[in-house]
């Protein structure tokens, strides 16, 4: 099998007694993509390549599962694994309420190492899933100028509290306010139908964030049918790569906002 990470450089990075691998590519302000359960499948490595693409320099960290592998791969085993692993670490918040995962610490001194990597005005972020309010969390730092939350899954929609709620403390989601207040935008995308990320979480990010809060919000139909499970994945397995398709039509607005807030080559996806 050809490994897709096979041209990206690697190191690790080690903040606040966490350390994690993570791979780089491309050329351009820096943007952080932050992978969904069960990690770095095929399918996140083909829209870090869309960004690279589009004129920036990806950092793509590992914080769970098989770098590369995909459950088409690997069977169902790759995604228990990645599940088991967030699930029993310190490092993730899963269930409680106005809290910032531990690992937030360790993406935001990443992203500041990536943005006196590549220079240029800041740093963009894109979070998937269980990692989709991590990139809300960043936004404390002045240096976040692109957050963008693709389907944000936590805390897990098991309560009404935790639906109208997101995984970021009230001090975080305090700075966040104000820095939106001021003209920082957010960025979120999700399918209607999806439980994992319901439509409360983006009702409370609107009355949190004001107009700072742009929410995507796409019909069921509009996923890839050929996706895995109920649509989810709006960037990568649920995506219809095909201009006019709304998933498409969300990853061109992707690319926009970063060349919008970033700036850089901004060209647009074949």
């Amino acid at each position: 099998m050809t490994d897709p990470l096979a041209d990206f450089a690697t190191d690790t990075f080690c903040h606040d007694d966490m350390i994690h691998r993570y791979y780089r590519l491309g050329s351009g302000p820096a943007v952080v993509v932050i992978a969904e359960i069960p990690g770095i499948t095929p399918a996140v490595v083909d829209f870090a390549r869309r960004v690279v693409g589009a004129g920036y320099t990806v950092y793509l960290p590992s914080l769970f599962g098989i770098d590369g592998a995909g459950s088409t791969t690997h069977g169902p085993s790759v995604l228990l694994r990645s599940l088991a692993e967030v699930c029993v670490s310190r490092e993730f918040t899963i269930f409680a309420t106005g809290k910032s995962s531990p690992v937030v610490r360790w993406l935001r001194a990443l992203s500041a190492k990536a943005h006196d990597d590549c220079g240029g005005p800041g740093v963009g972020a894109v979070g998937m899933c269980v990692t989709g309010g991590f990139a809300l969390a960043m936004a404390v730092d002045d240096r976040m100028l692109a957050p963008v939350l693709s389907q944000p899954s936590l805390p897990l929609a098991i309560t009404p509290g935790r639906r109208n709620n997101i995984d970021i403390s009230a001090a975080d989601l305090t700075v966040v306010k104000a820095r939106c207040a001021a003209g920082l935008q957010i960025l979120g995308a999700r399918f209607d139908g999806d439980k994992l990320s319901p439509p409360d979480r983006f009702r409370f990010l609107r009355e949190q964030l004001g107009d700072g809060f742009i929410g995507v919000e796409l019909p069921d139909s509009s996923a890839n049918p050929d996706g895995q499970g109920m649509p989810h994945s709006v960037l990568t397995d649920h995506l219809i790569d095909e201009p006019g398709q709304p998933t498409r039509d969300t990853l061109d607005q992707v690319l926009a906002f970063f060349h919008d807030k970033l700036g850089g080559a901004g060209r647009t996806t074949p």
